[in-house]
């Protein structure tokens, strides 16, 4: 296709640095209520339309219906609501049933270099994929391409490397079990462990200090648990934004006389209180009080205030021998305890105090209400505690503290990180890891009859280091929105643009649908909400797994929005059956027309899936074996372990803050459904960067004055501009605002310590205006 003026233009890595016309208002007193229940039926009738809309609605989060593509919260035991979904869940589903295309006309009428200078919000409304697309070498305009020549395409370019290490294997967390097993499967009959997925950019950091501390990465606790708590710690996780119907959860911790308490540098209105959606005082305004105890905890130092509770746990136990710590539990069911002991007893508080910044009598406060009961603690979390340096060493310190209390392992009491996306662990699960254990190696061995490779593979950030080293030419993302998920955006376009194919399979238009290796495929495909046909033409389930080790059925309801579209599973099996030809130990394509048979071969492979097929078929599923859950501690000592960590915190230097990047209301991980952030009070932008007051004064920096804000680290700088300062509540020397427009500034090589998890959540930076840089 003949290039226009406007074709010539350089692709944009990134979006537009075009204000949109603020409004700023007070930020909320709680979350959900009125508003909700309208901006929810705003965005799906408006997208989806009337009918359609309200036919998905009914069934999303329903047994007889399609889970929700949005977080991994999970469904009630027995009796669910009607509309067992929130806003969020309800602007997921909007996006998904859209009556909106994106289809070969969409990208006749528009270049590469046209599309890429519109905002991730423009692209998200554009509407639904339809078609396999194709962006030859050197063109400025994707064309059709037959699903027959694009699998041909890509086995060409896959068996053509000179390693299958070359070749990198993306996941999202929006991956059903089925597609996500078959799809490991294959990847590994190719010959690598390239299996990158967005964990790594997430809970990784709790996967690793939670397998060595209790031998298990996943949550010990259900929602009942949660509603009989008497304490529950809610550390570093915004809920009224990023899993809204926690907050019932939260709601019915308080209303049977628990105390939840609130650890965040924001103070952030799902943590405040809860106006109930489905009840009629929540829709006339009235809230539930939640946090009774609110910790503004300075960025990056929770693992002080942690250290901080244990001290004044142990300052207890001393005061009160035999009441305070469950000498019982350490004794049985745990090993190292001394060692823990010996650290934290040496720490001091006036470090704890200036890591922390809070005060020492706030934090033996939150000790008393810990031990006020019967002990019976969870401690939920999320990206707050992960995205760090000491993320891990930080999560064995929330290790250590219900150690201590014999908090895990009976009713009310545990561990809960809530995952944020719908499947992401199901995939773990089903073997979508860099560095599977070996037992799963072995098992997938013999059950398929070949020699799995065991090099570890990339993960994210390695991936991305392979890419601009050229160690990797070939880059496959089943789902999800890679550019714009993952750290050092400029960066990892040059190494995204380095590689001899990039493909992406997805439902709706994103930046890395632009941002491309030489040749880029668009493969589209099914949603969570529509038919997915057997090989009787009769409508068939996926599975999924929650965030409390629940699997059950998903199965979609709607007509697909393009005939051309087609499943997970036949994408992989297409991919897996072109590729591998005869060296395939089983017939992927075969496997299509009946995912029981699927379900068979996880069953043979991964033992706590025994009759998966009979139990999915219960009405809400069945509960994962969960060992910690029943003081069952698979680690090498066959203990639960403490460890002595070292206390640390992130350091900043003169003249410098410290940024963490969030989401705003209106956005689920990098998908932007709206320019609103509700409950910060801001309307209509999201180039914002929150500030403290006196961090502004101290700058002359007036509210909505435009700065930039520049990360120089190992010799490389990453500036941003154009964002809007706005005064707010936080710490003294931290600042705050929206990924993935601040992702830029995020180092490719500042990372977790054992998880390589990016440190999201803590970079250091300079804020300046134009004047300034003058």
């Amino acid at each position: 296709m003949s290039k226009s003026p406007s074709d010539s233009e350089p692709v944009s890595v990134q979006p537009p640095a075009t204000l949109t016309g603020i409004k700023v208002k007070k930020p909320k007193t709680y979350a959900a209520g009125v508003e909700a229940v309208a901006s929810s039926l705003k965005h799906v009738f408006s997208l989806a339309g009337v009918k359609r809309g309200a036919e998905g609605m009914v069934k999303l989060n329903q047994t007889d219906g399609f889970d929700c593509p949005s977080c991994a919260w999970p469904d009630p035991d027995d009796h669910r609501a009607p509309t067992e979904f929130c806003e969020n869940g309800a602007k997921a589903m909007a996006s998904e049933t859209t009556k909106r295309r994106v289809d070969p006309a969409f990208f006749k009428k528009y270049s590469v270099s046209e599309i890429s200078r519109q905002s991730d919000y423009w692209m998200e409304q554009q509407g639904r994929l339809t078609d396999p697309m194709i962006l030859a070498e050197g063109a400025s305009h994707y064309e059709p391409i037959g699903w027959d020549e694009a699998f041909t395409l890509i086995a060409k370019e896959l068996n053509a490397l000179p390693s299958p290490d070359e070749a990198i294997f993306y996941t999202s967390g929006r991956t059903v079990n089925e597609s996500a097993f078959l799809y490991g499967l294959f990847v590994r009959m190719y010959g690598t462990n390239n299996l990158p997925d967005c964990s790594n950019m997430c809970h990784e950091s709790s996967g690793a200090a939670m397998g060595a501390s209790i031998g298990i990465g996943k949550g010990t606790v259900s929602l009942k648990d949660i509603e009989e708590a008497d304490c529950v710690l809610v550390v570093g996780q915004n809920p009224g934004t990023n899993h809204p119907r926690m907050l019932s959860a939260l709601q019915e911790t308080v209303r049977n006389g628990g105390e939840i308490i609130a650890v965040n540098p924001m103070k952030e209105a799902g943590l405040i209180g809860f106006a109930h959606p489905q009840e009629i005082a929540g829709m006339m305004g009235a809230s539930t009080p939640l946090a009774s105890n609110f910790l503004r905890v300075k960025i990056n130092g929770d693992q002080a205030l942690f250290q901080g509770l244990m001290k004044s746990l142990f300052d207890l136990e001393h005061e009160r021998p035999g009441e305070v710590i469950d000498h019982n539990f350490v004794e049985k069911f745990t090993t190292g305890f001394e060692f823990l002991a010996h650290e934290i007893q040496s720490v001091e508080w006036k470090e704890i105090e200036r890591r922390s910044g809070l005060e020492e009598d706030s934090i033996r406060e939150v000790a008393q209400q810990l031990i006020r009961r019967d002990k019976k603690v969870i401690t939920c979390w999320a990206m707050g505690l992960t995205q760090h340096r000491n993320a891990v060493s930080t999560i064995r310190d929330v290790m250590n503290l219900h150690l201590m209390l014999g908090a895990i392992g009976k009713p009310g009491a545990g561990l809960c990180p809530v995952r944020g996306h719908s499947n992401v662990q199901g995939d773990r699960t089903m073997g979508i890891f860099e560095k599977m254990p070996e037992e799963f190696h072995d098992s997938i061995d013999r059950v398929f009859s070949f020699e799995s490779p065991r090099d570890v593979g990339y993960d994210v950030v390695n991936s991305i280091l392979a890419m601009h080293a050229e160690r990797a030419s070939v880059f496959f993302a089943m789902g999800g929105n890679f550019l714009q998920a993952t750290p050092d955006t400029e960066y990892t376009a040059e190494a995204l643009r380095k590689c001899s194919l990039t493909v992406q399979v997805s439902t709706k238009l994103n930046r890395s649908h632009v941002v491309t290796g030489r040749t880029a495929l668009i493969l589209p495909c099914l949603g969570r909400s529509e038919l997915d046909l057997n090989a009787k033409g009769e409508p068939q389930f996926s599975t999924v797994e929650n965030s409390m080790g629940v699997v059950h059925q998903s199965k979609g309801t709607l007509a697909p929005a393009s005939p051309n579209l087609r499943s997970e599973m036949a994408i992989v099996a297409q991919l897996a059956a072109t590729t591998l030809g005869s060296k395939a130990t089983i017939d992927f394509e075969a496997l299509v027309g009946n995912y029981d048979e699927v379900r068979g071969l996880i069953e043979k492979t991964i033992p706590e899936f025994g009759r998966f097929n009979e139990r999915v078929r219960e009405p809400g599923g069945f509960y994962l074996q969960n060992d910690a859950k029943e003081r069952i501690f698979k680690t090498a000592s066959g203990k639960a372990e403490f460890s002595a960590e070292k206390l640390s915190s992130a350091d900043l230097e003169e003249g410098e803050l410290m940024l963490m990047t969030l989401r705003s209301h209106d956005q689920f991980n990098t998908t932007v459904y709206g320019l609103n952030d509700r409950y910060r009070g801001i309307s209509n932008e999201r180039r914002i960067l929150f500030m403290n007051p006196d961090d502004m004064k101290d700058r002359e920096l007036s509210p909505l004055e435009q700065v930039s804000i520049r990360n120089e680290t190992a010799g490389r700088v990453r500036e941003v501009s154009g964002f809007l300062a706005i005064p707010y509540e936080l710490p003294r020397s931290a600042v705050a605002g929206y990924f993935p427009e601040l992702n830029p500034l995020v180092p490719i090589e500042s990372t977790a310590e054992i998880s390589n998890t990016p440190t999201s959540k803590s970079i250091p930076v300079i804020v300046f205006t134009e004047t300034e840089r003058l």
